[in-house]
């Protein structure tokens, strides 16, 4: 072990030995970068946000591209248009011309016979209507007579019966005069002509009864004949009225065939005479399929394509399912379009240049099948507007980021070094409103 006297002096002379001055400038500027860099970190807001890619859609889906058919068989005989022509709703586009040149002209005259045949059919129908309230009246009438004579009849009864209680008691007359005078008789008190004439007036009143009897019974047998007579015309009657409804149904069954007829035969006119496609709404004609008088067209072929004229632009973004639940509608976006000259800041929104505001305005409720959701991004309204038709066409392009919570960019390096999520809800998100979110 060395001794005190030695190690003073060593001590002494390694004091002594300094570092270079350039060393010692160069660890002062570490240090303060170091400390710079940690209060950077910590004082220096970055913004959170889901990067998405997509492009510009039409909101409207009767504003997206669509394709123009041929509305019947037949070859093209004229175009209107060419590829990039503009047109409006209504301007024509192409004449088509049909295979068989006199097909309008019978399907005409097939129009007309099957209009004939429903007229005809028609007066048919009326004829029996007619017929119906004749057999109709008929009916009444008949059943009317009927019940008149059942009415003669029972009368006839009521006085036959009259007659026989008035021969009925004649009888009775006639018989107690008999008695009389036989008993007068044989007391000798009257004579014997008086006798028999009171015999003889007996005997005509048991015929009277039995006349009577006759013509009682003769009216009741005439008023069940009447009876039946009036059910016979009631039913006869009934049965023609049912057979002229039979016939009446087929008529009428005979008038809606020969309507449909006349209607398919009116599809097939009006169809051929469609032989002028219209553009159906304002757009750009973006492609012409078919060749002028090239080719064979079929009903329902594609002879151009049509991009209307949008009144309202979207962005459909795609973004990934992990990042989906963090936004809602009303989620304010940033935009980057194709075209467009832009320099994007992603944490720093506010000093990127060329970028347009948007809002979330749907989020789709399922996947495209890869595991990406789709979110419709429209204009908002608070921000400069977005470009032009002539750079903002449908199909272009575009950048989004969704934009979260404000944080420290310490924090945010941090996070993406250890493969956090930007955000945490804690609730649900309302519809309509941005997510209440957390670090």
């Amino acid at each position: 072990m060395s001794s005190p006297s030695h190690t003073l002096p060593a001590f002494i002379a390694l004091h002594a030995i300094q570092a270079p001055r350039a060393t010692r400038v160069l660890a002062r500027v570490l240090l303060v970068l170091i400390i710079v860099l940690a209060l950077a970190l910590t004082i220096t807001p970055w913004q959170q946000n889901i990067p998405g890619s997509g492009r510009v859609v039409a909101f409207s889906p009767e504003e997206r591209q669509q394709n123009i058919e041929a509305p019947i068989d037949g070859r093209i005989a004229r175009w209107h248009v060419v590829e990039g022509s503009d047109v409006k709703k209504g301007d024509p586009i192409v004449d088509l011309t049909d295979n068989d040149p006199s097909l309008i002209d019978r399907l005409t005259q097939e129009r007309d016979q099957m209009l004939r045949t429903e007229e005809a059919a028609v007066r048919r129908v009326k004829t029996i209507e007619d017929r119906i309230r004749a057999l109709e009246l008929s009916q009444k009438t008949g059943v009317s007579a009927a019940k008149a004579r059942v009415q003669m009849s029972i009368d006839r009864i009521a006085a036959a019966q009259q007659s026989l209680e008035a021969a009925k008691a004649g009888l009775i007359t006639a018989r107690m005069q008999q008695e009389r005078q036989a008993g007068l008789a044989k007391k000798g008190l009257t004579s014997t002509r008086n006798v028999e004439l009171a015999e003889l007036d007996y005997t005509q009143k048991v015929a009277d009864v039995e006349r009577a009897t006759a013509s009682l019974n003769a009216a009741k047998s005439e008023k069940l004949s009447l009876d039946s007579e009036l059910l016979r015309t009631d039913a006869e009657a009934g049965s023609r009225i049912e057979e002229a409804w039979g016939a009446h149904a087929s008529a009428e069954s005979d008038v809606a065939k020969a309507r449909a007829e006349v209607t398919k035969v009116e599809v097939r006119l009006a169809r051929q005479n469609t032989q002028r496609v219209m553009a159906p709404v304002d757009g750009k004609i973006f492609r012409v399929v078919a060749r002028q008088n090239g080719e064979l067209l079929k009903a329902g072929a594609q002879i151009a394509i049509l991009v209307p004229s949008t009144t309202k632009d979207v962005v459909e973004l795609w973004i990934n399912g992990n990042d989906v639940p963090l936004i809602s509608e009303g989620s304010p976006v940033r935009l980057q379009f194709e075209g467009w000259p832009a320099l994007q800041f992603a944490g720093w929104p506010s000093i990127a240049v060329g970028t347009f505001g948007g809002h979330v305005q749907l989020v789709d409720s399922t996947d495209n099948g890869a595991g990406q959701f789709r979110v419709l991004v429209q204009h908002d309204a608070n921000d400069e507007p977005w470009p032009t038709k002539n750079y903002l066409r449908q199909g272009v392009r575009a950048n989004g980021w969704v934009l979260l919570n404000q944080v420290p960019l310490g924090f945010e390096l941090w996070r993406q070094f250890n493969g956090f999520p930007p955000v945490i809800a804690t609730t649900e998100p309302a519809k309509g409103k941005a997510p209440s979110k957390e670090k």
